[in-house]
């Protein structure tokens, strides 16, 4: 990954976590884990998680309607030329490490 991917890819989950933060309608407790930035910045993946996990697929839903607004807010605050396609997805690699870490502590028990 190039450092403008890098610096792009940073601002980009700063920018998801402030808007969802004002967004968010608070039946559900949406967090920005990653982001992932094509090598030439025409496509962009947030990556989320939803707490509780009942209500992934109605927060996910809600986010990808909100990929409009989230793409003019983000426009606003970067100084690109053009804003990349942005697409919300939930990251399973974080599900999964929670899920471990059950596994583990009941192990213990």
């Amino acid at each position: 990954m190039t450092q403008r991917q890098e610096k792009v890819t940073e601002l980009l989950k700063s920018l998801a976590a402030q808007f969802l933060q004002n967004e968010s309608n608070y039946t559900s407790l949406i967090t920005v884990t990653s982001a992932d930035v094509s090598k030439d910045l025409k496509r962009a993946t947030i990556f989320i998680t939803v707490y509780p996990t009942a209500g992934e697929e109605s927060a996910l839903n809600f986010v990808k309607r909100k990929r409009k607004d989230f793409k003019s807010f983000a426009k606003s605050k970067l100084k690109m030329k053009s804003v990349p396609f942005f697409d919300f997805e939930i990251d399973k690699g974080e599900k999964n490490r929670q899920r471990i870490d059950e596994i583990s502590k009941e192990s213990r028990s």
